[in-house]
């Protein structure tokens, strides 16, 4: 059976992958899952997370985006990533010049996370066709106090952080510039995008405060996310379509090039899981911050289903009405509509 491009989806990775681990360590806290950031291993007094991801589908800030994905990662457990480790397999052709940028990258974001990059491996490779960089990160938490999906609770708050969507629309507006029809001022803001995907602020901030879990949104975008902690805690949950934030540059960019900005890779936005009764805590301690949350929809009993909120629509006689629309299990990303 041939696989579309991109992640595989659920069903498929927990038959072919999940389902062929065979060996459990007792030392292991928490396992590879649908929606499940990271694992979680006992350290004694300590735990320890990691997290691993690729860059492949970005060219001119893969080396930026390779640290801010995976440290990303490590902080939806509410935890300051400490080291990252990259694979970096490069294309025949690669000239010197090219890995000292994706170096220079690579080194500036990590220090401004205060991350070291403590090890990894670069080769140049008939194997790939553009750059590929596989980064994993590591982070430490005192034992029992990593934020958890599996504590959601129906009536809590579905909470993200930034804007959706910015992480597709920057890697589209930086790469493919002239599929688009933007000005030049737009096309500018859309590629600072980019400078804009980590989350690890929000989620130190939001684990300072305590949450229910939270998940960096990447590929299958929000809807996609939501759906995966969904099924971390078997509960249901509401989205409502109007309150998800977009930027006007990723709006107009979906809508030229066809796709879903709530299916979009989203790096840069965090999913917060915020208890019913710590909201106003919550929005304060981000608003202290300077991070920008919006509230996007409440979590329900799982026998109430998955689904958005559509805007509020005519329906002749009737009046006023909602669309609920199902969300299915994420698929595959919209970027690869526009990244083949």
């Amino acid at each position: 059976m041939k696989l579309p491009i991109g992640k595989l989806d659920s069903d498929l990775l927990r038959e072919i992958v999940f389902d062929k681990i065979k060996y459990r360590s007792d030392e292991v806290k928490v396992r590879p899952g649908i929606g499940e950031d990271c694992a979680v291993m006992d350290f004694g007094s300590c735990d320890c997370i990691m997290s691993t991801d690729p860059i492949s589908s970005a060219v001119s800030d893969i080396g930026r985006l390779a640290i801010h994905i995976t440290c990303n990662d490590i902080a939806s457990n509410g935890v300051q990533p400490l080291g990252i480790m990259l694979a970096c397999m490069l294309p025949d052709g690669t000239t010197a010049e090219d890995v000292e940028q994706i170096m220079e990258q690579a080194a500036e974001t990590a220090a401004a996370l205060e991350v070291e990059i403590i090890g990894g491996h670069t080769e140049i490779t008939a194997a790939v066709k553009q750059p590929v960089i596989v980064s994993t990160a590591v982070g430490r938490c005192l034992s029992g106090e990593c934020q958890s999906g599996d504590e959601m609770e129906p009536g809590d708050y579905i909470m993200v952080s930034k804007s959706v969507g910015l992480e597709g629309s920057g890697i589209i507006a930086a790469d493919y510039p002239d599929r688009l029809e933007l000005t030049d001022g737009e096309l500018e803001r859309a590629r600072s995008f980019l400078e804009m995907t980590g989350v690890v602020p929000e989620g130190v901030t939001a684990g300072r405060v305590g949450t229910h879990g939270m998940h960096d949104i990447t590929e299958g975008g929000i809807l996609g996310a939501v759906w995966e902690m969904c099924q971390i805690s078997h509960k249901g949950a509401e989205v409502w379509e109007e309150a998800i934030p977009l930027e006007p540059e990723t709006v107009k960019i979906c809508s030229q090039c066809g796709i879903d900005p709530f299916r979009l890779i989203s790096s840069g936005s965090m999913v917060i899981i915020v208890p019913k009764d710590r909201l106003e805590k919550m929005e304060k301690a981000m608003a202290a911050e300077g991070i920008k949350a919006t509230v996007i929809g409440r979590i329900m009993e799982e026998s109430e289903g998955i689904y958005m909120v559509s805007r509020t629509v005519t329906c002749g006689a009737a009046g006023k009405g909602r669309i609920r629309t199902k969300i299915d299990p994420p698929y595959a990303d919209e970027i690869y509509k526009v990244v083949k």
